[in-house]
């Protein structure tokens, strides 16, 4: 019998789990009970998780699948290959909404990220369930997006840096990011490999419409990041320091709120590699430009 407590959070994304202490060493009915629920409320939060540290967050986390590598151009954390090191103090500024790494050709599966150190306010997190996001656009407009293919960058908007806290750091993390071009075109609407169902892949790497001028691939990504962000699709999250949250890469965009200064804010997080997504149409995403095999495995 389960021992699992789940509570929603909100009313359409999101839950937390208490009964289970993480680790490498659960049974695997209840990693099966931790994926169930990841696939119906596609973000999953655990509060007191303090005994966790990097060896045993990489273990519990390759319960859920093969791993990749912490990211394709942004260096692993110190002895550790998997791990990204997310330290938003100082002044640095990521609060885009986005999907992870979808300008690569196969975007993590899940992520499993790990407080550190949070501020006493602020630098919440947010996330956006991007199924519920397409089901209540107008028949019309979903039928629009079910043809439709973007193309994916991780080529800075340095026009961001000039307007960040600390102008130099900011210029230093986004050469960094950017050192390795990458490039993908992925349906706008995907299908989800394990439920079936439509999501919206957009985010902030989606940069334009494939076959669309500038300025109408601008609108309609405008319009329908207008819609994954409503507040109805969306939860909210008050990290503490031991608390994990998970999330289903593949129906979710998140961003942080950074409401928090420069006061130190540090995650780590573990990414569980992902599959081609495939659109409505059965089309699957196509590499255009970088080479991601060293960063992602290609899951079964």
């Amino acid at each position: 019998m389960s021992t699992l407590s789940l509570a929603p959070v909100s009313g359409r994304i999101g839950a937390q789990i208490s009964g289970v202490r993480l680790g490498g060493d659960l049974p695997a009915d209840t990693v099966a009970e931790i994926r169930a629920a990841l696939l119906r409320h596609k973000v999953i939060f655990f509060r007191g998780q303090g005994h966790l540290d990097e060896q045993s967050q990489v273990a519990f986390a390759q319960l859920l699948g093969e791993l990749t590598t912490a990211h394709p151009t942004v260096p692993a954390l110190d002895g550790n290959a998997h791990i990204l090191d997310l330290d938003y103090g100082h002044g640095q500024k990521v609060d885009r909404w986005h999907t992870d790494v979808t300008f690569v050709d196969r975007p993590p599966l899940a992520s499993v990220l790990r407080a550190i150190v949070v501020p006493p306010a602020g630098g919440d997190t947010l996330w956006a369930n991007t199924v519920t996001a397409y089901e209540q656009l107008p028949a019309e407009l979903r039928d629009l997006l079910d043809r439709l293919r973007a193309v994916h960058t991780n080529q800075y908007d340095y026009a961001r840096v000039a307007t960040s806290v600390n102008p130099e750091r900011s210029r230093r993390y986004a050469e960094t990011f950017s050192s390795i071009a990458f490039e993908t075109e992925h349906p706008v609407v995907r299908v989800h490999p394990e439920t079936g169902e439509r999501s919206i892949l957009l985010g902030d790497f989606a940069k334009r419409l494939a076959g669309l001028s500038t300025e109408v691939s601008a609108s309609i990504i405008k319009l329908v990041q207008e819609q994954v962000t409503q507040v109805e699709n969306t939860v909210r999250w008050r990290w503490a320091s031991g608390d994990v949250a998970i999330w289903d890469n593949r129906a979710t965009q998140h961003r942080v709120v950074h409401d928090f200064g420069d006061q130190p804010r540090r995650l780590h997080r573990v990414t569980i590699a992902g599959d081609l997504p495939v659109g409505v149409d059965g089309r699957p995403s196509t590499a255009l430009a970088g080479d991601a095999a060293a960063y992602s495995p290609i899951a079964a």
